[in-house]
């Protein structure tokens, strides 16, 4: 007779991964998720600088997770490799696309972890649409200031390969309310879409109300927007600001060009239940439908390995 009791350690993330660091600041926390390789929560002297992840439940709306071999859509489901049609399946039914690649919900498996980081990896094998093998990783580590970000991926097929990777995370300033903060990103263009959120064209985003680098309170953003020609103002690439001055900066390498800005007032409210507004800064290193445009991929050639990365550093008022 087995017992039915079930692990408490299993969670609909997967294993969480409790990360420590004491810096200037104070105590820098996280928790890192095995499924999707989530970030569920960071903080930095107490200060929240994402959206947090309960145990019981999958990310909403993708928190925190890991978006390989590309993020956001690729129209239809299809692309073409060396003339021929490549059809992979369709994540985003209701809109017919493949959404944000082949990991969502795979289990990564720790390869190394110390006190303060992480590094977990998964492979995405060949498959519908898909006909590479690529060993992937991606490593966390908390510094004084946040968290630092490398992903890295190794091309195991005996062809070319293309890659691209983003991720997804609910971005926040401590407990102010969402809608007060004011975001900025040094942007100047934008990406056009179609109904179902394709792209069709590139567009400045001077004169529009996607125009953020001014900076704009984000109860007044309604923005589902891929963002082109990120500029990197001391490795920020976009930054949240309080009332206060504190501030969450979004750190990206600088080939990463691609930033994509997503806002709803349907986040789920872990404390009461209730929806309430939020805001995903996401950064990426090709824009949507780059399995077909080809802008921002990397081609691996067999046995290749490449590595890039991102990160989020709090700056306190005063």
């Amino acid at each position: 007779m087995t017992d039915a009791t079930p692990n408490p350690e299993i969670t609909p993330t997967g294993t969480r991964i409790p990360l420590h660091h004491e810096g200037p600041l104070g105590s820098v926390e996280a928790e890192v998720a095995t499924v999707a390789a989530a970030l569920c929560a960071l903080t930095v002297g107490g200060a929240a600088l994402v959206e947090p992840i309960p145990r019981g439940s999958t990310p909403p709306f993708g928190t925190g997770t890991v978006l390989s071999p590309w993020p956001n859509r690729v129209r239809d489901g299809r692309w073409e490799l060396d003339g021929q049609e490549q059809v992979l399946d369709l994540t985003e039914r209701e809109r017919g696309n493949a959404l944000h690649g082949l990991l969502r919900h795979a289990d990564y498996v720790v390869r190394e972890r110390t006190a303060s980081s992480v590094t977990l990896g998964a492979l995405i094998a060949p498959q519908h649409g898909w006909p590479f093998l690529l060993d992937t990783w991606v490593s966390y580590e908390l510094v004084d200031d946040g968290l630092r970000v490398r992903h890295g991926v190794t091309n195991l097929a005996d062809r070319s390969a293309p890659y691209a990777i983003g991720t997804h995370p609910f971005l926040r300033v401590g407990d102010t309310p969402v809608e007060e903060l004011t975001l900025t990103a040094p942007a100047p263009r934008f990406v056009e879409v179609d109904e179902r959120l394709n792209p069709v064209g590139v567009a400045p985003v001077a004169g529009t109300a996607r125009d953020l680098t001014g900076g704009s309170r984000v109860g007044d953003l309604d923005l589902d927007t891929a963002y082109a020609g990120v500029e990197h103002r001391d490795g920020a690439s976009a930054w949240l600001t309080a009332p206060d001055g504190a501030r969450t900066e979004l750190l990206q390498d600088p080939d990463w060009s691609y930033l994509q800005v997503f806002t709803t007032d349907l986040y789920p409210d872990q404390t009461d239940g209730h929806r309430r507004r939020a805001v995903a800064v996401e950064p990426m290193t090709a824009p949507p439908d780059a399995l077909n445009s080809g802008e921002g991929l990397v081609w691996l050639e067999p046995g290749s390995s490449w590595s890039g990365g991102w990160g989020l550093r709090y700056v306190p008022a005063g």
